[in-house]
């Protein structure tokens, strides 16, 4: 996913500017490493590291060799590939045969067209799917929040039907960051992935969410282009029995035209669902569309070393990064491979530097425990399936920290929190960002929901603090202009792209500053005994809370 703030070639940079003293007692980053995994892994040879390919085989091979060679120990002992790997199952799914999804009931009859109109899925694993005359209902953001007093399936029983969620959440528009929502800062409660839970939690036939450009933060093609095609999900016992049929996404303009077919007013009833105690609506309509599955079953692997701590090594600190990226795209200019150097071979590099710095300091009391993990880029799957199946139980995980592209642009005068407000990991960031003579600024669009797409947040789930942030745009030499201007030409030219390449020019002195206050974050943790938490009104709360009641404050 990788956020899109620091992670650019710079070529409105001018000069690069002395690298800083790290604080006391912080080992030197090798620029060498980082230089070097990023180019390896980000090279033709590679072709991608896209899971399940051989460019994942030379991949996981290569990370074991640097694992070694930095110190740590197998992170697995007993699993596979003696310990350094833990697989992941997965199973892809290509929905074909799509038929258009009609709407009956109403005054007039609706049927909308598969990826122009509507895009739909399942996590289901089985051959065929099939909604036939489901009944419709309304049930506003599709939001359950017991501790904020919100439940939008109150007073409705939605087994077997078909439910229509709007995106994002309530507060969306606010032009603050306070409200019963954090205002414009979407919480998790607003992601695509918490409405389609919820709906199978309410046993929902299907889930469709209106598509609206901007509290989505992208246009349909982006849903399109997300939403079909070959489909990675974890292969487990039971095969998803227990999510909804059809999943998907509809097109605002054929979303009017739906309520208005059932005698409803989508405006008047999208700002209704905004207030609290909104009750859902059944529209009166009834929903169907089938499409066939083929299944393909495969595995990956997540890369996992770890440098045990000296008197209470069953408590564990993690530093996570992925290692996958598109593998072979679309061609741009006769170049078909997604090489994916900023996202995310140099935030695997800087996984290894920070083991062998970490190393090289030698043990903390709390174990240190370095992941590259997999399937980032086909919706978190690795960071999911080892935090469902940890290696080193959630309840004694401390907290870490998660790189997503480093910067590669220059020293930066500011440090960005993505996600900000939500753990105590931020106050303790803080003050080594100060240190560093930086200063802590906001994130610049919170509405995105960024903190809730990559790998920590697999593990902030389950009630684990995980830090993520990096280098702001003021950079030291440039300034606003120059960070924002470098910020746009990655976006534009090189996001998800093969001109996504390792460039002998870049600056890594602004990575080196941002990988000593992860170190140096880290660090404290291992070397503590406390157990740091979220704030009280973060969405995790109540999970560390259960697991330690020392936490709580």
């Amino acid at each position: 996913m990788t956020t899109f703030r620091m992670i650019a070639l710079a070529t409105v940079v001018a000069a690069t500017p002395a690298l800083a003293e790290p604080a006391p007692g912080t080992p030197p980053i090798s620029v060498q490493t980082l230089k070097d995994v990023t180019q390896t892994l980000s090279s033709d040879a590679y072709e991608g590291r896209k899971p399940t390919s051989a460019g994942e085989e030379k991949t996981t091979a290569y990370l074991v060799k640097r694992f070694k060679a930095a110190g740590l120990k197998p992170g697995n002992p007993g699993g596979p590939g003696d310990g350094w790997f833990q697989d992941v199952p997965l199973v892809e799914m290509t929905a074909e045969n799509v038929s258009p999804m009609t709407i009956a009931g109403g005054k007039t009859p609706l049927t909308l067209a598969f990826r122009d109109d509507v895009v739909v899925k399942s996590y289901k694993v089985a051959p065929s799917i099939a909604v036939k005359d489901s009944p419709v209902v309304f049930v506003g953001y599709g939001i359950n929040a017991p501790e904020r007093g919100w439940n939008d399936y109150a007073g409705v029983d939605v087994k077997g039907k078909t439910v229509l969620i709007l995106v994002n959440d309530p507060d969306w528009q606010s032009s603050a960051r306070t409200g019963l929502f954090e205002g414009k800062a979407m919480t998790y409660y607003g992601r695509w992935t918490y409405k389609y839970e919820e709906a199978a939690r309410q046993g929902a036939a299907a889930a469709i969410i209106v598509h609206d450009t901007e509290p989505a933060a992208y246009g349909w093609g982006v849903v399109q282009s997300s939403n079909t095609g070959p489909q990675l999900e974890l292969d487990e016992k039971g095969d998803h029995a227990d999510q909804s049929d059809a999943i998907g996404w509809m097109q605002l303009a054929r979303a009017k035209e739906l309520f208005a077919s059932a005698g409803q007013d989508f405006d008047a009833l999208s700002a209704a669902a905004k207030v609290k105690g909104f009750k859902a609506v059944p529209l009166g309509l009834t929903a169907s569309v089938s499409f066939t599955n083929t299944i393909k079953r495969q595995a990956s692997k997540n890369v996992i070393g770890i440098l045990p701590g000296k008197t209470r090594p069953k408590e564990y600190v993690f530093y996570t990064a992925h290692w996958d990226h598109l593998g072979h795209c679309t061609p741009v200019k006769g170049d078909g491979i997604c090489n994916g150097a900023l996202d995310n071979a140099s935030g695997t590099a800087g996984l290894v530097a920070l083991a062998e710095a970490s190393v090289k300091a030698g043990p903390t009391r709390r174990s240190q425990v370095f992941m590259s993990v997999t399937c980032e880029e086909c919706g978190l799957l690795g960071s999911r399936f080892y935090a469902e199946h940890p290696i080193y139980p959630m309840a004694t995980t401390v907290g870490g920290v998660n790189m997503d592209g480093l910067n590669t642009v220059g020293r930066a005068r500011d440090f960005v929190v993505t996600g900000a407000g939500k753990s105590e990991l931020e106050d303790m960031m803080a003050k080594l960002v100060a240190a560093q003579g930086r200063v802590v600024k906001p994130e610049p669009n919170p509405e995105r929901g960024s903190y809730f797409r990559s790998d920590h947040f697999m593990f902030a789930k389950l009630g684990v603090p995980m830090f993520y942030g990096e280098s702001g745009e003021n950079l030291r030499v440039g300034g606003e202009a120059a960070g924002h201007a470098a910020t746009l030409d990655y976006i534009e030219n090189r996001y998800h792209k093969p001109q996504d390449e390792y460039n002998a020019a870049w600056d890594w002195s602004g990575a080196v500053e941002d990988l000593q206050l992860y170190y140096g974050l880290g660090r404290a943790l291992a070397e503590g005994s406390d157990w740091p938490n979220w704030y009280k009104t973060a969405e995790f709360r109540a999970i560390r809370d259960r697991d330690h009641p020392e936490a709580r404050k």
